[in-house]
């Protein structure tokens, strides 16, 4: 079977073995579900190219030298996998990402964002002996059991408990409520997103950032940046968090760390807070451990896509990112369904405003189940899809689109989806 059958096939197997919601929301929405191919690292189907805009391909769809650098590991005699766990690669990797963030000396690799979160939960409980993890509302930190516990009641969260205990979110940006916790004792970590991508594209004041390093530092508790969105060059910085009035004593990275082809994460810390959690002995060691994450095919991956990501290309994202962000801010104010634009180097949350007309309304498309959820978000992007634009809304707050562009991505691509977006909002709005 050559690679168009399996595609071919593949996509009604999904359908019928995998998820057939996710299937049929994907196409009543006209989302690119049939992919036949990449080509410049954009994705390739029937009605043309497509330019994502999720965020986890960072160089685009299967760059070359990614590629490249898997293949010749495919082709050389070196295992993947090590089973004394004493794995080469994972070295390399770990002291390519200590050196570039500057503060750290260890490294734990995972699978997913989510198992990465989960060894941080574990490290701090470990190293501080205290059982309570905050977390705050708006935030997403993954869907395992640990780290669904951090986020707010909803869908990622309610159908799941009863959650790990003395794990959960404060109000959004409350500092009396961040001090309150800390008053009541117990407390092992403070966990953020420098910026919130699922709660709407927003980010915590530089007053709230302050007191969680000024606390966490004061009673012993780990504060722990989850950067699976903001690092790795996203912001215009190698790190969002390399601001923070302190270094956080743990850091989460994922979703493009593996350069799109391969799934990798990793929770950097440093080398005291290890020991005080995992270096009673022998068997302490492996007491947090994973089969597979950090393999050499993973590892040789995430090098390959660090390469690639030199300091010219991340002040090139900041600056082609605050241009971008003001063309759209500029371009799209004449629309009274447009609100305001969000975020940091290319990372961008557009902001629009619920329309009250009853055919704008999910009840209008039969999804009663749905009708407390505005509308726009979600039609916007369908429209998107249209034109060639691959992105989506916030999953805690629809209103908002989450556009991330691969760093690569050409100036007069940004230019043609500002002018995307402005053509569709008007569409909208004359629907009203």
């Amino acid at each position: 079977m050559n690679t168009g059958e399996m595609l071919r096939e593949g996509y009604e197997s999904y359908r019928r073995y995998v998820n057939p919601l996710i299937t049929l929301r994907a196409e009543l929405l006209g989302e690119p579900t049939r992919i036949t191919g990449v080509q410049d690292g954009r994705l390739v189907e029937a009605r043309g190219h497509v330019e994502d805009f999720h965020g986890t391909q960072t160089f685009g769809h299967r760059h070359p030298a990614i590629t490249a650098a898997v293949t010749e590991f495919l082709a050389s005699d070196s295992p993947n996998w090590f089973p004394c766990r004493v794995n080469p690669y994972a070295g390399l990797l770990a002291k390519r990402l200590c050196e570039r963030s500057g503060a750290y000396d260890n490294v734990f690799f995972a699978n997913s964002g989510s198992g990465a979160v989960e060894a941080a939960m574990k490290l701090a409980r470990a190293a501080t002996k205290k059982p309570r993890i905050i977390s705050l509302d708006g935030a997403y930190h993954g869907t395992t059991m640990g780290s669904c516990a951090l986020m707010k009641p909803g869908m990622f969260k309610d159908p799941f408990g009863p959650h790990v205990p003395e794990a959960g979110p404060i109000p959004f940006d409350d500092v009396d409520a961040l001090a309150a916790a800390f008053r009541e004792g117990g407390v092992a970590a403070v966990v953020l997103e420098p910026i919130q991508l699922e709660g709407g594209v927003r980010a915590v004041s530089p007053a709230f950032l302050a007191a969680a390093c000024e606390l966490t530092e004061k009673h012993g508790a780990l504060l722990v940046a989850d950067e699976i969105q903001t690092g790795l060059g996203r912001t215009g910085r190698f790190l969002a968090s390399e601001t923070w009035p302190r270094r956080p004593d743990a850091l989460i990275l994922g979703k493009h760390l593996g350069g799109g082809l391969v799934p990798i994460s990793g929770m950097l810390t440093r080398s005291e807070l290890f020991d005080r959690a995992y270096g009673e002995h022998y068997a302490s060691a492996e007491a947090h451990n994973t089969t597979f994450g950090g393999s050499a095919l993973c590892c040789v991956a995430a090098l390959a896509a660090l390469d690639l990501l030199t300091d010219d290309v991340i002040a090139r994202v900041g600056r082609i990112g605050e241009v971008f962000r003001a063309k759209l801010a500029s371009t799209l104010a004449r629309h009274e369904l447009f609100a305001r634009v969000k975020g940091a180097g290319l990372l961008v949350g557009i902001e629009l405003v619920p329309s009250d007309h009853p055919w704008l309304s999910f009840e209008h498309f039969g999804i009663d189940a749905l009708h407390d959820q505005p509308t726009i978000g979600v039609l916007t992007c369908h429209r998107l899809y249209k034109r060639g634009f691959y992105c989506f809304a916030c999953g805690h707050d629809w209103r908002i689109l989450r556009v991330l562009p691969r760093f690569t991505i050409e100036e007069s691509t940004l230019d043609s989806f500002v002018t995307a977006i402005d053509e569709e909002l008007e569409y909208l709005c004359n629907l009203t």
